[in-house]
């Protein structure tokens, strides 16, 4: 009886969400309903999986409508019906600049249309479609000519709120959505107060002077039949690479053992080649034939066009992955749990993450989209949001800015708020997870063997790719499982540093970056890991990497591989990183492990590191089959749906212990460590994949500290920012320059041990102005003077000041005061327009600029300003001399003591205490440009904040864990730097009164 009903996913239109509108037909004695958001079919999966629960036979549609206009509704009357709406509605999602029509333009036999009533329609209506009348519109029928047709008339009592406050709700979503006051909020704007669902027997009372509307509602329902299994989730992807299974199980066969000699040579165990008929049978036997040869067709296109990449995921366990070179973990070597690839309980395909360089990934979606026929990116549900709505929700609602920000920071009593802010708290809690819009999933792409149109419709965003309406859970669920086209920065640094590095050093071998195992024995990259020097790498620079390798003292494979997975947050939070610690350093601590678990997991001497030993607790301690044991690890990674098999799984781990005899203590402890860690740990082939990306960027920064972090900076570095970088290159004896105009490109370049930074680090400089000074010096050569290049060079007065304050024309040794003026004088403030040519050079005229001088302190003020940070040490602006002589070279030495000292802030990562307050780690450099490290408790949190980037005097007490130094602060406080003189009118500060050198003042900082 219901043709039109709405969740909240009519986006910023409906309140109810999915199975609460089963919830409420239930209730409401409804066995039929038609699902029909506006222009989307996001829920339409969901609804039909939980449709079961509440015995209701849900119907697929979609209200047509541009904007808030309802233009018609579509209902499919079968699957085929259902693909041709999602179809139709994509064409309009694809081309905004498409106007939904008053009458399908298409042909769409499978589907019923139904109009909205209108007494002068001027067209015939077709067998499929009929007038939809509204509770609203039973008055005016009865003198309508539509009377005399009724067979042609059905019920639309429209469902888009369940109650009063689901209509405010929908009023504030509305405001939101046109960007206006409530109060302004036009009533065309919003829907019907009374768009709610009756009782089945009300809604048959309200139209019972129409008793044909009811029949023909319901015979229209009975007439609509669309089934998907959620029960078989063999895979719906691509079934067959080639022409059928049997060819495609051939050819992965062959690729296998074409696969040996490449990684194994001629000399292979045999344990090699059981475990490839191991994994074949399974694959074969799973359906998963096609799903890895996918895969391997990508990356051979990636490897033909010499991308870099790296296979990473739980398929890094399949000895088969190896082989065919989607991973270059070696899972013999590894000992890697076969189990956690694949095992016959599995019911989804192995995870293969696809990691290309930033440059390379659009590229390889671009030919992922050319040669498989049914393909589309999966979309993310990007929801409202607290802090988000309370901001939404105040403008809505008129407040000011600073009430806005006492609510967004939290710092209220709610029964001291007025009445309106009260009310912004209020929806702002309701309206948290109601999907706001739809995004695009960081890597995901369906590959389908149906068109993607049978199971939802696809919007264009501006990527260019068509993107599914619905995220990659729903697509689990019927059995679509994605693949992962990542993209990071570390392959881009990677690759960008060998291309420097073989250009640099054309009379060297190229470098084999692929060399894993002879990076495994190198000696300066076991130091680098055991000192953790290893800013710029992938994977092991951050504060809390490089402070976990110092107390490991890790200098080998396995033992990074190890570090890669501990240092993930579930491990720490159950306590077991400090226990690793302890027994990797101290081998007499191995003994207290559980003999269960160590004879489970010696290699991590019984703690639980990796996603596998997960299943392997579960399964040999816990006495949980592998199907069951794999649950529990879904059940834990945030992604899995069925609750109630999760709890049943736990409870038999508990009952299986409980009657093996074991100690209801122990059983509990490790449940608690299963429970903290297994959404958040990697899988030890994850691991392993990273740890080769570290050892090869370790190689690089080894060898190459300046092509490596020249590489790293063009990159946009990795955990931290481009200062660091650069500030890491100069620790390497390199020279940093400023960009210059003639030595400089897009990105930055080394000579030998100089390099100077790419004009792209200007931040205001634009592109086009980069490209034109480029080509320019291509085509006829470098700039002889700031002249030269205005003649040249097409460019405003804006743009050229941003190159003269960054002393771009040094070269001249002219003073860029001098140069400033000049450049006024001579260049028109008419607008630039595009280069034309001209048969004659004008004649420049040069004027007589008074003597300009600058200093070198206002030189590192404008990279301040233009670089976002200086190019000298910034404890040389520090407008007092330094008190403290301690550097943190100096601090093991001073366990326990309470000292002062001086430190460049890095980074910040904050934090909350098992009490839910906050706290924060620092990471701050010393004038050396040594690390120091800062814990801030609550109590000094609440006292000395951070105030942003800058030199802070640290008072605290020296702590030593493992060889790693922290100071636990108890005080801080921002030093003041010296004023800068490009605004200064009277300053009486010394350095620069009288341009006195500002040499000088860094020798007497220094001191």
């Amino acid at each position: 009886m219901y043709l039109n009903c709405h969740t909240y996913y009519s986006l910023r239109y409906g309140t109810i969400k999915p199975e609460q509108l089963l919830a409420i037909a239930s209730e409401n004695g409804v066995q039929t309903l038609a699902l029909t958001d506006i222009n989307s079919t996001s829920a339409c999966l969901d609804v039909m999986r939980l449709s079961k629960k509440y015995r209701i036979k849900p119907v697929l549609g979609v209200d047509f409508r541009n904007g808030v206009q309802q233009q018609f509704i579509l209902i499919a009357k079968n699957n085929k019906g259902f693909q041709n709406i999602n179809a139709y509605l994509s064409k309009f999602l694809h081309n905004h600049d498409l106007q939904i029509p008053e009458r399908p333009d298409e042909n769409l036999d499978d589907c019923f249309v139904i109009y909205p009533y209108q007494n002068d329609i001027d067209f015939q209506l077709k067998p499929n479609e009929f007038l939809g009348i509204t509770p609203q519109d039973l008055n005016r029928l009865k003198f309508s000519k539509w009377n005399q047709f009724k067979h042609k008339l059905v019920v639309l009592k429209t469902v888009s709120f369940q109650n009063k406050k689901g209509f405010n709700t929908h009023r504030l979503l509305r405001a939101i959505a046109n960007n206006t006051l409530l109060s302004k909020l036009p009533k065309s704007e919003e829907g019907n107060e009374h768009d709610r669902m009756l009782p089945y027997n009300d809604l048959c009372e309200t139209y019972s002077e129409f008793p044909n509307l009811i029949s023909n509602t319901e015979q229209l329902l009975e007439g609509c039949t669309t089934t998907f299994d959620f029960e078989n989730t063999t895979p719906k992807n691509q079934k067959c690479l080639t022409e059928n299974e049997t060819s495609d199980y051939t050819l992965l066969k062959q690729l296998t053992y074409d696969g040996i000699p490449y990684r194994y040579g001629t000399n292979v165990e045999q344990k090699v080649y059981d475990r490839i008929e191991k994994e074949l049978s399974i694959i074969k036997q799973q359906n998963f034939v096609s799903y890895f040869l996918i895969n391997w067709k990508i990356l051979e296109y990636a490897r033909s066009n010499d991308y870099y990449y790296v296979g990473r995921g739980s398929g890094a366990n399949s000895i088969i992955a190896y082989l065919l070179r989607i991973t270059d973990v070696d899972p013999i070597e590894l000992d890697l749990y076969f189990e956690r690839f694949i095992n016959l309980f599995r019911q989804n395909p192995p995870d293969f993450d696809l990691d290309f360089s930033w440059r390379d990934r659009d590229d390889i979606t671009n030919y992922i989209f050319k040669t498989f026929k049914h393909t589309a990116l999966i979309a993310v549900y990007n929801t409202f949001k607290f802090k988000a709505s309370v901001r939404e929700l105040g403008k809505v609602f008129g407040l000011p800015k600073a009430e806005m920000d006492k609510l967004t920071r939290g710092k209220y009593n709610i029964n001291q708020l007025d009445k309106l802010s009260q009310l912004v708290i209020k929806y702002a809690t309701y309206i948290q997870g109601f999907p706001n819009y739809l995004g695009i999933h960081a890597g995901g792409i369906l590959i389908s063997e149906q068109p993607i149109h049978c199971y939802c419709a696809t919007f264009m965003p501006p990527k260019g790719f068509a993107t599914t309406q619905f995220d990659m859970v729903v697509a689990e669920d019927i059995g679509l499982y994605k693949f992962d086209i990542l993209s990071q920065r570390g392959l881009g640094k990677i690759k960008e540093a060998v291309e420097i590095i073989d250009e640099n050093y054309s009379d060297q071998p190229p470098i084999d970056i692929h060399d894993i195992n002879g990076f495994k024995k190198d000696e300066r990259i076991k130091d680098l890991l055991r000192n953790a020097k290893a800013i710029g790498c992938f994977y092991v620079e951050s504060p809390a990497m490089r402070m976990l390798l110092k107390k490991l003292q890790v200098d080998n494979y396995l033992g990074l591989v190890a570090a890669s997975s501990i240092i993930r947050p579930g491990v720490a939070k159950s306590g077991m990183m400090r226990e690793y610690i302890l027994r990797y350093r101290y081998p007499e601590k191995r003994k207290e492990a559980h003999p269960i678990l160590q004879k489970i997991m010696p290699e991590t001497y019984g703690i639980m590191v990796y996603q596998e030993d997960v299943i392997k607790v579960a399964h040999l301690f816990g006495g949980l089959d592998l199907g069951e044991s794999d649950m529990l690890r879904r059940g834990m990674s945030g992604k899995f749906r069925s609750r109630d098999e999760f709890d049943k799984v736990k409870q038999k781990f508990f009952d299986n212990c409980i009657n093996d005899g074991k100690p209801e203590a122990l059983v509990t402890d490790i449940w608690r460590q299963i429970e903290s860690f297994a959404g958040y740990a990697f899988a030890k082939g994850h691991s392993a994949s990273y740890a080769v990306e570290s050892y090869q960027s370790l190689f690089l920064k080894a060898y190459y500290p300046l092509e490596y972090m020249t590489a790293t900076i063009n990159n946009f570095g990795g955990f931290y920012s481009t200062e660091l970088y650069v500030h890491e290159a100069r620790m390497h004896n390199g020279i940093i320059e400023a960009p210059c105009i003639n030595h400089s490109f897009h990105q930055a370049i080394i000579k030998e041990k100089t390099i100077y930074l790419g004009f792209m680090f200007l931040q205001s400089l634009e592109s086009k102005n980069i490209n034109r000074i480029l080509n320019e010096r291509k085509e006829n050569g470098i700039f002889q003077s700031l002249d030269d290049f205005i003649e040249r060079v097409s460019i405003s007065i804006e743009q050229i000041s941003i190159l003269i304050k960054i002393n771009a024309f040094r070269f001249t040794n002219i003073n860029k005061r001098e140069l400033l003026w000049e450049a006024h004088l001579k260049i028109s403030k008419t607008v630039v327009q595009d280069e034309v040519m001209t048969l004659f050079k004008t004649q420049r005229i040069n004027y007589n600029t008074p003597e300009l001088p600058s200093t070198e302190l206002e030189n590192t003020f404008d990279s301040i300003e233009l670089l976002g940070f200086s190019l000298c040490n910034p404890f040389y602006l520090l407008e007092k001399h330094s008190i403290s002589k301690l550097r943190a070279k100096h601090l093991t030495q001073l366990e326990n003591k309470l000292i002062s000292i001086e430190g460049y802030l890095i980074t910040t990562k904050n934090t909350k205490t098992s009490n839910g307050k906050m706290m924060h780690f620092g990471t701050f450099l010393d004038r050396d440009g040594d690390f120091i490290d800062t814990v801030h408790f609550p109590p000094t949190v609440a006292k000395y904040l951070f105030r942003g980037k800058g030199i802070y005097s640290i008072i605290g007490k020296v702590m030593v864990e493992f060889d790693c130094v922290t100071i636990e602060v108890s005080k801080m406080e921002r030093l003041a730097i010296i004023e800068d003189p490009r605004y200064s009118v009277k300053s009486l500060n010394p350095t620069f009164q009288n341009k006195k050198s500002f040499q000088e003042h860094k020798r007497a900082i220094a001191q």
